[in-house]
């Protein structure tokens, strides 16, 4: 997902920018998100965790907003973002990505506990010998 969210939102901002500049930027703030996101959970940790659960937090106020705002004012976005229509052009994964990684953070957060003080972070248990 993130390097598709990437990859569109560089090739929307190089060729049309000035036809939908809100959308466009909409659009680069969620690819980042989701990379943000990627990175956090391929490094672990507590406070990594945190940190996506923030983000995955802030995607779904994100697709919210934007999705209630697409459909109530579709002249505002000339062209779709992500975000638009709660992300129905990308069969709702947008808001079901942020809201099932907050579950699963959550449940990861608290059933970690390997000993090493860190929490944990991903869900992993060490496993001692």
């Amino acid at each position: 997902m993130s390097v598709g969210a990437v990859s569109r939102s560089a090739y929307e901002i190089a060729t049309k920018f000035d036809r939908a500049p809100l959308a466009y930027s909409l659009s680069v703030i969620a690819a980042l998100v989701y990379a943000f996101i990627t990175y956090t959970l391929v490094r672990g940790g507590e406070t990594a965790r945190r940190a996506a659960l923030v983000c995955c937090a802030a995607e779904l106020v994100g697709v919210l907003v934007v999705g209630a705002w697409t459909l109530a004012d579709p002249s505002a976005f000339p062209d779709a973002t992500v975000w638009s229509d709660f992300g129905m052009g990308y069969l709702f994964i947008p808001v079901l990505l942020p809201v099932t990684g907050i579950l699963w953070l959550r449940r990861a957060g608290a059933g970690t506990g390997d000993g090493d003080g860190s929490g944990g972070g991903t869900g992993s248990q060490a496993l001692v010998a």
